[in-house]
């Protein structure tokens, strides 16, 4: 079973993917800390972020090994753990370079089928897991919610790690990176088809948790007739 959740920057999908995964005891797919792992090892080589064909080398020249424990995906690069590195505000700003970069996404989304294909229950979330990466999944949802609202959960977020970021500011990168991921060539942000839409503005995170739950639940029921 395959369930992808689709959305935006802050639209609160990783977080409901993870918290799915726990009540479905499915494995969660963290296809971003994907994205990241290639990042940081990039940054770390000090290649150019925007060379497709250095960042490819990268990515065949190191070791990523990609598992899920507790619920968490752990992330290591040649056998080191990066699981907490990858989280850097450096990574985080330039992963969109990756992310972008068409022949990388082509192997990373070659990597999710890999690691799909090993487990019996899948619940995976990114930008393009219903349209490229899953096109056949069970059911796809894909997830909304206002920018100003998205920038306030971005804040909220930071602020547990200590920093402080300004409202507006934030609701400004969320839209840049919005009109980013809409307008590239490859895997560009957009919901499948067959998708369901739902919008988080103003539900809780377990409120967002329930409702795809009772969906995904129906759609079991309906296969098993």
């Amino acid at each position: 079973m395959i369930v992808t959740i689709d959305g935006p920057a802050a639209s609160g999908k990783s977080t409901v993917a993870r918290l799915l995964a726990e009540k479905l005891r499915a494995s969660f797919l963290d296809t971003g800390a994907m994205y990241r792992a290639v990042t940081l090892a990039a940054l770390k080589a000090g290649a150019d972020i925007t060379d497709q064909d250095q960042l490819l080398s990268i990515l065949t020249n190191s070791d990523f090994k990609f598992a899920v424990k507790e619920g968490k995906m752990i992330v290591s690069i040649d056998g080191v753990d990066v699981t907490e590195q990858i989280r850097d505000a450096k990574v985080t700003a330039n992963a969109r370079n990756i992310a972008s970069a068409e022949k990388l996404r082509e192997r990373l989304v070659h990597m999710q089928r890999q690691f799909a294909a090993k487990e019996k229950k899948i619940i995976t979330e990114g930008r393009d897991q219903g349209t490229v990466a899953f096109p056949n999944a069970n059911i796809k949802f894909y997830l909304i919610a206002d920018p100003l609202e998205r920038a306030r959960r971005r804040q909220a977020e930071l602020k547990t790690k200590g920093s402080s970021e300004n409202l507006e500011k934030i609701k400004m990168a969320i839209e840049e990176r919005d009109k980013s991921d809409q307008a590239r060539a490859a895997g560009p942000l957009k919901p499948a088809t067959d998708a369901i839409v739902v919008d988080t503005t103003h539900l809780t995170i377990e409120e967002v948790v329930e409702k795809l739950l009772d969906r995904v639940e129906e759609c079991l029921k309906k296969d098993q007739r």
